[in-house]
């Protein structure tokens, strides 16, 4: 049993490269929720409960508009969606049962559609700075094209932007959720500076993506050109 577990341990790890903060600490925490879950949970269920958490986000932001005690039902929704969105793939890995493609393609989808439901639900919530939750969409979209475009070149699919990856994101806005109840505007604040520097990283992140595209480049024209191959 024991050599199981550790197999099943490492197909979790490997399944996804992680550059994150607290991969050591979210790694084990997923390794024991990957053991304890119920057979008649799936990895699509768990896709839908991630889904679903974003929803319940959009909701506590609209209805934190007239009463900031609705901001709390936001913290719940995304760590609704942590628990889907970080196992759903970890637990078809843990069973042995992935479909590497099919999941990678269905978990982009979900993705963006979370992402676009928690961006609605900014937009209702700034009602005067609108232009916030644009910030916030076209920052986070920017970052799934840099993770493509890296996995396009090198083959290393990443969902990290240096040491902040997805849970650290989540964590840091439900910290400014919980700020807004003392400091009204923190939560306008973070979603400017934070899609701002997020920004900042994607565009350095591309250049260094770029500059990966043209190494690529240079190694495969030498490599057919020493095959003969114009």
């Amino acid at each position: 049993m024991k050599s199981t577990d550790t197999t099943a341990s490492d197909r979790i790890r490997n399944s996804r490269k992680r550059l994150n903060l607290l991969k050591e600490l979210e790694f084990k925490t997923i390794e024991q929720l990957c053991k304890i879950m119920p057979k008649w949970v799936s990895p699509n269920l768990l896709t839908g409960v991630g889904l679903l958490g974003s929803v319940v986000v959009a909701v506590g932001l609209l209805l934190g508009i007239n009463n900031s005690w609705w901001l709390l039902l936001s913290v719940v929704g995304f760590a609704i969606q942590w628990f889907g969105d970080s196992l759903d793939g970890r637990l078809a890995y843990f069973r042995n049962i992935p479909r590497k493609w099919y999941g990678w393609s269905l978990d982009l989808n979900v993705d963006w559609i979370s992402t676009s439901v928690i961006g609605l639900g900014f937009y209702f919530y700034f009602p005067n700075y609108k232009i916030a939750a644009f910030l916030f969409v076209v920052a986070y979209g920017g970052a799934m094209i840099v993770s493509l475009m890296r996995y396009k070149i090198n083959n290393i699919y990443t969902i990290d932007a240096g040491l902040v990856g997805p849970t650290e994101l989540r964590i840091i806005i439900c910290l400014f959720l919980l700020l807004e109840f003392i400091f009204p505007g923190a939560l306008l604040m973070f979603a400017f500076i934070g899609s701002i520097l997020l920004m900042i990283i994607n565009l350095v992140d591309s250049y260094k993506v770029m500059k990966l595209g043209d190494e690529r480049d240079i190694q495969e024209k030498f490599e057919k050109s020493a095959l003969g191959i114009s």
